[in-house]
């Protein structure tokens, strides 16, 4: 009982940051809520930390599908509130915070366990760190592309479902949107070539050529066409938010969708 009231209370923290984040958007007193709104932020972090350790280490190493959503959505909320510390992202929390409201509650459902047997290999442990890391700085890149797409409309006037009360310059955005893309793909990067050498110690099998991997190796050469298009050719805007897109979709699919198939549809 006392965890699922700590699984509300999640949901609520995000929820209500969001839902009062539209509300006073536009009030003179807004720094204040603004202080106010990243205190709760970090004692939901701190909640959903918690439950996370609970669902995935206390027994045993449980990668579930829903455990691993909730971790990225903690992790790219995480990644949120440090921005925003430095950056002032604030119109990112209608993006970033409901749907990690809805992954933190997932795991109460105890629908999904996958209980993996090496969990005791420090190889294994840096390669799922490493991968979930990168997982959610490519989540958050993808919402802050979609914020830079609002932003860009609304400063051409063209009609967009979303409002926004205020947002960073464009190429402050466009600048951070490109550090947190270089670091993912340094660390997908990583966990390539990790899962690719050491795939039979991590996995307890040779390295398989599967969908998952095609993907994965997919959206890696996306991301890399985007950054060398971005250093070679100046690419931005539009462009260089499609890229980000169609790579975090690659991703979605090589990791997520395979997690979905087997272990939500198949119940392997």
């Amino acid at each position: 009982m006392q965890k699922l009231i700590s699984y509300f209370a999640v949901v609520f923290i995000y929820l209500a940051v969001a839902t009062d984040f539209w509300r006073c958007a536009k009030t003179p007193a807004m720094s204040q809520y603004l202080k106010l709104h990243s205190t709760m932020i970090a004692f939901g972090l701190i909640i959903h930390a918690w439950l996370l350790y609970q669902t995935i280490f206390v027994n045993g190493y449980n990668l579930g599908f829903f455990n691993v959503l909730s971790a990225i959505a903690w992790l790219t909320v995480l990644i949120y509130w440090v921005a925003d510390l430095n950056h002032k992202l604030t119109s990112l929390q209608a993006f970033v915070l409901p749907p990690a409201a809805i992954f933190a509650l997932l795991p109460a459902s105890n629908a999904t366990n996958h209980f993996m047997p090496l969990a005791e290999s420090p190889l294994f442990l840096a390669h799922i760190t490493i991968a979930l890391l990168a997982y959610s700085l490519f989540t958050f890149a993808t919402f802050h592309a979609l914020l830079m797409t609002v932003a860009e409309r609304s400063l051409h006037n063209k009609p967009t479902p979303i409002k926004l009360p205020s947002f960073p310059p464009l190429m402050v955005m466009e600048s951070l949107l490109f550090r947190i893309i270089s670091l993912g793909f340094i660390l997908l990067t990583i966990t390539l070539v990790s899962g690719m050498l050491f795939s039979e110690e991590i996995f307890g099998k040779p390295m398989q050529f599967n969908h998952k991997a095609v993907f994965s190796i997919a959206s890696w050469f996306i991301y890399g066409g985007l950054l060398y298009g971005r250093y070679q050719y100046g690419w931005r805007g539009l462009k260089a938010i499609r890229w980000t897109l169609s790579g975090f979709i690659l991703l979605v699919l090589a990791y997520v969708g395979s997690k979905f198939i087997l272990e939500v549809l198949l119940g392997r």
